[in-house]
């Protein structure tokens, strides 16, 4: 078994677990240290826990309950099985809506409202959408507790401050993008918890928090490009993005055109311009 943690705060754990057991490797008894859904995205195994045995396939869902004993075994698939795992903080379960009686279901079986959400949460992980790997993995919780509910929370209503307070952390997080940000740290600023902040930013802004701070980042990137000579690789340090492929593959996502071209353009090539126009069909 290895695990790597992809995210962790106060809110939140994220946790990337690849197992490679098969029949002949011999079960044992684990606990779980947190209330957590994890999403099988690969392989199989059997899932054992308060009494009752569980079946898990790519698509399903193993649930956790803290302190509850658990074993997990490979009866039937030789190629082990791989997990994306959200542990949540007893505070955040309780305000999610995680109970006791939802956490000790054990496993929710291969449903496409399921899926499409840890399918989300895993383009998330790889960096390849602009929504953070947090706010994929609450959005994953509540579409969770919609299904075992079947009651969806209702709209927020946001009031003049609660409007006030998610526009002046825009404005931060705008003059501050280049900086290392996290929804915990941006909730605290706030006043409010992760959950309820992040659903009050993205019921007021019509984005969530990460997807802010990225789209700042593409922009004070894009006016780099435009108008200073210091090379691409500097450009994304410098702007908040830690890593170049994926500020490649972002910008690229967002212009259509790779950074290096886009600076091209922005620089008098008429070529690339002209190009970018013929992808768009005449009205």
């Amino acid at each position: 078994m290895t695990r790597t943690t992809v995210l962790q705060n106060k809110t939140l754990s994220v946790i990337d677990f690849r197992c490679s057991a098969g029949p002949d490797d011999k079960p044992f008894i684990e606990q779980h240290r947190c209330h957590s859904l994890s999403y099988v995205r690969k392989g199989s195994f059997g899932y054992d826990t308060n009494g009752r045995s569980h079946e898990l396939v790519a698509g399903a869902v193993m649930i956790g309950h803290q302190g509850d004993d658990y074993v997990c075994s490979h009866p039937h698939h030789v190629c082990g099985d791989e997990c994306l795992s959200f542990w949540f903080s007893p505070e955040t379960a309780d305000e999610i809506g995680l109970d006791k009686k939802t956490l000790r279901l054990g496993s929710m079986p291969p449903l496409p409202e399921l899926m499409v959400c840890g399918e989300l949460a895993e383009t998330a992980r790889r960096g390849d959408a602009d929504i953070g790997i947090d706010e994929a993995g609450i959005l994953f919780a509540k579409r969770f507790i919609d299904m075992t509910t079947g009651v969806s929370r209702k709209p927020l209503k946001a009031t003049s401050p609660d409007r006030r307070r998610a526009v002046e952390t825009a404005l931060w997080i705008e003059a501050n993008s280049s900086r290392e940000i996290d929804l915990p740290g941006l909730a605290k600023r706030a006043g409010l918890s992760a959950f309820h902040f992040l659903r009050l930013f993205s019921n007021v802004l019509g984005v969530t928090p990460h997807q802010y701070l990225v789209r700042s980042r593409l922009r004070h990137a894009a006016r780099l490009l435009s108008d200073d000579a210091r090379p691409i690789t500097s450009i994304a340090f410098d702007v908040g993005f830690g890593d170049l492929s994926n500020f490649v593959r972002t910008f690229h996502r967002a212009a259509g055109i790779s950074p290096g071209r886009y600076r091209a353009m922005a620089r008098g090539d008429r070529k690339i311009f002209q190009d970018r126009l013929q992808d768009y069909p005449a009205g």
